[in-house]
C-alpha cells in the first residue's frame, strides 16, 4: 500500500469536489493535510470530517490563491502546525463562460488569476521552502483535458489550463536538481457538484458520454488516487508530466455510440 506517513500536504480548493477527495486520500494514506479554500466554513467542516474519519491531523485555512498574502498565510499555517510542507496540490480553480467574441476581459482576468496566477504564487513560496530546507518534495497542479482540446465558449478556462501545462514543465526543469518533482493531473468529466448539474440535462449528458469511451463520468476519488500516486515514492522518476484520468477522452478522435442501457 502507498504510504504518505510523516508527510504534510497542502491542498487548495479543498472544501469540496476533487480537492476534498484529494485531501481525504492524502490523509487516508497517512499524511497531515492543510486544506485551503475561499469557502472557509465549508473548508473547516471538511477538514474536521477528514480528521475524524482518518485520525490524521488537519488544518483549514481561508485563502484566495490569487492573493499573494493569502498564499503566504497558507504556507505559514502549514509550517506553524506541522513544521514543513512536503506536498503541494494546486487544485483551486474557477470557470467563466465566454468565447473570443463575447467573453469579457474581467472574466478572463478573474479566471487566470485563480487558475494560473494562484498556482504560480503558492508554488513559488512552497518551492523556496523546500529548497531552503532540503526537502525532496512534490508539487502537483490540477490541469484538465481542456489544456489539450478546446471548447469554444470556455476560453478563459482552457487558456488557464494550457498555461498550467507549461507551468508544470518549466517548474519541473527548474526544480529537478533539487529533487523536487512537479507533475499535473488532467481530469476529464468528473462528477463534482458542478458536473452533476450539467449531467442532469439529458442532451448534455449524452453529448458528454458520446466522447467518453469508458461510458461514464469519473468520480473525484478516481482523481485522488492519481494525486496520491504522484505524491508518493511510486512516482519517484516522474516529473514534468501530466496524467489524464479522462475515461479515454483524449485518445478519441470520433464520438462513440451510446450503450443500450444509456
Amino acid at each position: 500500500m502507498i504510504s504518505l506517513a510523516g508527510r504534510t500536504a497542502i491542498v487548495t480548493g479543498a472544501a469540496r469536489g476533487i480537492g476534498s477527495a484529494c485531501a481525504r486520500a492524502f490523509a487516508e494514506h497517512g499524511a497531515h493535510v492543510v486544506l485551503a479554500d475561499v469557502r472557509d466554513e465549508e473548508c473547516a467542516a471538511t477538514a474536521r470530517q477528514i480528521a475524524e474519519d482518518t485520525g490524521e491531523a488537519t488544518v483549514a485555512v481561508r485563502a484566495d490563491v490569487s492573493r499573494e498574502a493569502d498564499c503566504a498565510a497558507v504556507l505559514e499555517a502549514c509550517v506553524d502546525r506541522f513544521g514543513v510542507c512536503d506536498i503541494l496540490l494546486n487544485n483551486a480553480g474557477i470557470i467563466a463562460p465566454g468565447s473570443i467574441l463575447d467573453g469579457t476581459v474581467e472574466d478572463f482576468d478573474r479566471v487566470l488569476a485563480v487558475n494560473l496566477r494562484g498556482p504560480f504564487l503558492l508554488s513559488r513560496l512552497v518551492a523556496r521552502h523546500m529548497v531552503e530546507r532540503g526537502i525532496k518534495g512534490t508539487i502537483i497542479h490540477m490541469s484538465s483535458t481542456n489544456s489539450v482540446v478546446a471548447i469554444p465558449d470556455q476560453l478563459p478556462y482552457a487558456v488557464s489550463k494550457g498555461g498550467i501545462q507549461q507551468l508544470t514543465r518549466v517548474m519541473a526543469m527548474a526544480l529537478a536538481s533539487h529533487d523536487i518533482r512537479v507533475n499535473a493531473i488532467g481530469p476529464g468529466t468528473i462528477l463534482t457538484e458542478m458536473a452533476k448539474v450539467t449531467m442532469n440535462d439529458e442532451a448534455a449528458r449524452r453529448t458528454i458520454m458520446s466522447r467518453t469511451p469508458l461510458g461514464r463520468p469519473g468520480d473525484p476519488s478516481e482523481v485522488a488516487t492519481v494525486a496520491v500516486f504522484l505524491a508518493s515514492d511510486y512516482a519517484s522518476y516522474l516529473t514534468g508530466e501530466t496524467i489524464f484520468p479522462d475515461g479515454g477522452r483524449l485518445a478519441l478522435n470520433y464520438t462513440v455510440p451510446l450503450r443500450d442501457d444509456d
